[in-house]
This record gives structure tokens, sequence and C-alpha cells, in this order.
């Protein structure tokens, strides 16, 4: 069976989804080159944040470096040695500033609420000084969060999509007729 694989309108915006690295993340496979962690002692919402980031900047960093080598051949030229593509990288990647890539800490810190919802994450009961905590005392600890067996047997099409799973009478279907439903002014 053929599927066809396109984007939706805005679909496509970024390389990985946050659900699936974070899940991979907290499993301990260290995705898209991020660091591994243990699995049973888990990560700081933080840490899992940054490192996201980090892999999506990588991510983006490689897919220029991979477009200008592709027009580097279609030019008959030869493709990058393995040393001019990791220099090539290392500047694509101090070009990329922190904010290109979406996904604030905001909405990073709602987003882990959905998969907290889900019964995916926990709290290990690790906590630890934040920085500010040494210039402001009142700020909150950093908490550690693992992968729970529910996070772990989670099928692939609810990670793809964590709020569908979690709100599932929002449906396409439901999408479509209140798009229909949406008034446009006429100018």
């Amino acid at each position: 069976m053929m599927m066809e694989i396109r984007p939706q309108l805005g679909g496509f915006v970024r390389p990985f989804g946050a659900a699936w690295f974070i899940v991979e993340f907290l499993k301990g496979n260290g995705p898209q080159d991020s660091k591994t962690i243990d699995p049973a002692e888990g990560a700081p919402m933080t840490d899992i944040h940054s490192e996201y980031k980090l892999a999506l900047h990588r991510a983006h960093a490689k897919d220029t470096v991979e477009r200008v080598e592709e027009n580097r051949i279609r030019r008959g030229k030869p493709a990058f040695t393995e040393e001019e593509f990791q220099e090539l990288m290392e500047h694509y990647l101090s070009r990329i500033p922190y904010k290109l890539t979406k996904m604030r800490y905001a909405s990073f810190t709602r987003y882990f609420g959905h998969l907290k919802r889900l019964g995916w994450v926990e709290e290990t009961g690790k906590t630890e000084p934040s920085a500010i905590q040494d210039d402001y005392p009142p700020a909150p600890s950093r908490v550690y969060y693992r992968l729970t067996e529910k996070g772990h047997r989670a099928p692939p099409d609810q990670i793809s999509n964590p709020v569908r799973a979690l709100y599932p009478h929002f449906d396409s279907a439901y999408s479509r007729e209140k798009k229909h439903l949406k008034l446009y002014a006429r100018y």
C-alpha cells in the first residue's frame, strides 16, 4: 500500500517531534546526537528542553550543509570530505540564533504537562537547587523526570501527536467542522 507523504499547511516545520525526542531522551537513547542519561535517574525539564533545542539546531545545520553539498554535486564538483562537512556544520551551527527554532521554554513546559497528564512521565523524587537560588532563594528546585512504563509502551501514533491522544474528541473531523464555521471578512 502506497501512502503519499506530504505536509499539511504549515507541516514539516521540524525535522522531528518534541514528544518523540522526549520519550527517546528519557529512555536513555541520546536521540539526534544528544547526551545520554541514565533512564532510572531521569533528567530535569530544563535539560531536556536544552537538549531538544540543540538537537533541532544540529538538524537544521546538517540539512543546510546537505543542501549546499547537493548543489555542489549538481555543478559537477566533488562531495565534501568529512573534515569539510564538519567544518561547514560548525559554521552554520554558530550562525543559528537560539530563538530560530520554535518551542520556547514556556511552550515546552505546557507540552511536557500533556505528557504528564497522559501518564508517560513522572517525577523521580530527585531534586537539586537551580542556579537562580544562589541569589533568589524562593526559586523552585530542578525536578528530575523519568519515563513511566506507560510511556515506554506508548504507540508511535500517539507519540507523534500526544495532544490528540490526550484529547481524542478533537479529531480531524472536529477541526474541519470548526474551520468551516469561521467567518472571514471581505475587504
